[in-house]
């Protein structure tokens, strides 16, 4: 009879927290990590956080649809930023909205090597990458949608991203910000979006620039960009209300 090999709760302890020792010194898993904002459900944030660094493959692809799969996909939780009515009102926006944002520029800034603007001709100069891919929302719902940017990667990289980089930080001009680490923001499908379905990405999903972080929960690909920031550490932007990574 073939011999089974069973593991030791001593051994499976030993073996967890070298696991958790090890995502704790990946790229992008610098102290301090993720905040729990004294919230013990937030606590979890930071397993699934370290488990997912730790036990899945870092650059595993979200499943892509073919064209017959695009769905409706709503915009829900939009605020215009360039509807004065609105909580997320800018005026800067609505300046650049008039001007079919035409003078629009993304900053990115921090430790890089070249900081610089980009319009978004400037990125449709860069290598593109079209995917159609499903976006889950953290309310439940569900859509398939074909999205056309530049990858992130490819922008970091062009900008001269430097070695003790580990986070990407975002500000948009409805006045939300957020980050991720590395992983995303090299992972292949995390691309700067300006189409949708073959068309300029609309008002509604962010024009004229949105982000898209296919391996995470919706709320994470933010949109109407203004500027980015990459940071040596983590930067605690505040308590959204949601968690800061949402891996799926």
């Amino acid at each position: 009879m073939k011999r089974r090999n069973y593991m030791s709760r001593r051994q499976a302890i030993a073996t967890g927290l070298s696991t958790l020792g090890a995502a704790l010194m990946l790229p992008g898993c610098t102290k301090p990590l993720p905040p729990t904002y004294g919230n013990i459900l937030r606590m979890g944030d930071r397993l699934t956080y370290v488990a997912h660094r730790a036990l899945l493959p870092g650059q595993s692809l979200a499943k892509e649809y073919n064209f017959s799969n695009i769905s409706s996909m709503p915009a829900t939780g939009t605020t215009n930023p360039a509807d004065t009515s609105q909580k997320g009102y800018n005026e800067e926006y609505e300046k650049l909205f008039k001007g079919n944002f035409e003078d629009w520029r993304l900053a990115l800034e921090g430790s890089v090597t070249m900081p610089g603007s980009f319009s978004v001709a400037d990125l449709q100069k860069l290598p593109s990458r079209t995917q159609i891919t499903r976006h889950t929302c953290e309310e439940g719902w569900t859509a398939i949608t074909e999205w056309t940017g530049v990858p992130l990667s490819t922008l970091l990289q062009t900008a001269g991203i430097k070695p003790s980089a580990r986070f990407i930080n975002f500000y948009a001009f409805d006045g939300f910000a957020d980050s991720i680490d590395l992983y995303d923001a090299f992972h292949p499908q995390t691309i700067l979006a300006y189409g949708m379905n073959g068309k300029t990405l609309p008002i509604p999903h962010g024009a004229p620039v949105r982000l898209r972080v296919e391996k995470q929960i919706g709320y994470k690909s933010m949109k109407y960009l203004s500027r980015i920031v990459v940071t040596d550490d983590y930067v605690d932007l505040g308590d959204s209300g949601w968690a800061w990574y949402t891996g799926i």
